[in-house]
């Protein structure tokens, strides 16, 4: 375990918010914002957009710190990882955890009642739904969302549909579904951050009680559902580009240029590669972390999805 005193103040608290879990809820936030300047015709409110980003990330923080507290407390996580939070490498005390847990929630729900104020009320329907997400997501004794098989719907929602509608609706004051649709395929990918932690806690959470998607599966059908759900994204978006133009014909199609995200899939290929060799791995560590190398998966396909809509505008004004 890292020492306390041996490591500075800001440096405990950026491990204990989990950073490489961050673009799981920011790239929606960035791909809603974009997509309402581009398709919902709203002039770009830099100031809004960051207050929603960071309101974001706090809220994130925040989740993710009450999680490692109950995760820690039920004997879930004793063992540090590269990808553990502060509490398990003993570098934060629960008291410490538990109260800047309970400051980020309050910082992120006060920027959010301003964005509200801002924009509309139908964000704060938005936003108490997202809040309530996040902190049942371990809340309860039994009733907790990870702890019954929920964690995978609670973060598509939270970290995936939610983020990209309240960016949208941050900018254009408007409900629709175009950025709850459109953001599925980053979403499903979000399942597969989860997904992945889950597989490989399989046999401390069935000690513990807990009941995921994956203890549900067990080993290989959670390598099929894992399978699934990096790979699924780019079938969802080449038929969300494909199915409106003969199906569907007054729902509007993804522009072809999100053809690009086909530049993640040697990525998807390399850590599915790793999946596969879970039990002998080239390297110890190559199941342990597939969880963030799973989101830095997330952060590629959704980068290039928002940069799909910018190439879409630049083509379109060249036509």
């Amino acid at each position: 375990m890292e020492q306390q005193e041996n490591i500075s103040f800001w440096k405990k608290w950026w491990i204990s918010i989990r950073p490489f879990s961050l673009p799981a809820s920011t790239m929606p936030v960035i791909f809603g914002t974009v997509l309402a300047v581009v398709y919902g015709g709203a002039t770009l409110d830099i100031g809004l957009f960051l207050l929603a980003f960071i309101g974001m990330v706090l809220l994130h923080g925040a989740s993710n710190i009450y999680s490692d507290i109950h995760d820690y407390n039920r004997g879930l996580d004793k063992v540090p990882t590269p990808v553990s939070g502060g509490v398990v490498r003993g570098i934060i005390s629960i008291k410490e955890a538990r109260s800047a847990s309970y400051l980020l929630f309050l910082i992120g729900a006060l920027i959010g009642f301003f964005l509200v104020a801002m924009s509309g009320m139908w964000l704060l329907v938005i936003g108490m739904i997202g809040l309530a997400i996040g902190f049942f997501y371990t809340s309860g004794k039994r009733g907790a969302l990870k702890y019954n098989a929920l964690g995978d719907f609670a973060v598509f929602m939270d970290f995936g549909i939610l983020g990209s509608l309240g960016a949208w609706y941050v900018q254009t004051g408007q409900l629709s579904w175009i950025p709850v649709i459109w953001a599925i395929p980053m979403a499903t990918l979000v399942i597969a951050i989860l997904h992945a932690n889950n597989w490989r806690d399989i046999k401390s959470d069935r000690n513990g009680r807990i009941i995921t998607i994956a203890s549900l599966l067990g080993d290989q059908k959670s390598l099929r559902y894992y399978g699934v759900l990096i790979y699924g994204p780019f079938f969802m978006v080449l038929g969300l580009i494909t199915i409106p133009y003969f199906l569907m014909p007054d729902t509007p199609a993804m522009p072809f240029t999100f053809l690009i995200t086909i530049l993640a899939l040697p990525l998807a290929i390399n850590i599915w590669k790793k999946a596969i060799d879970r039990k002998r791995p080239k390297n110890p560590m190559d199941f342990i972390t597939l969880d963030g190398e799973t989101a830095k998966l997330n952060l590629l396909f959704g980068s290039l999805c928002t940069v799909a809509l910018l190439l879409d505008v630049l083509i379109q004004s060249l036509i």
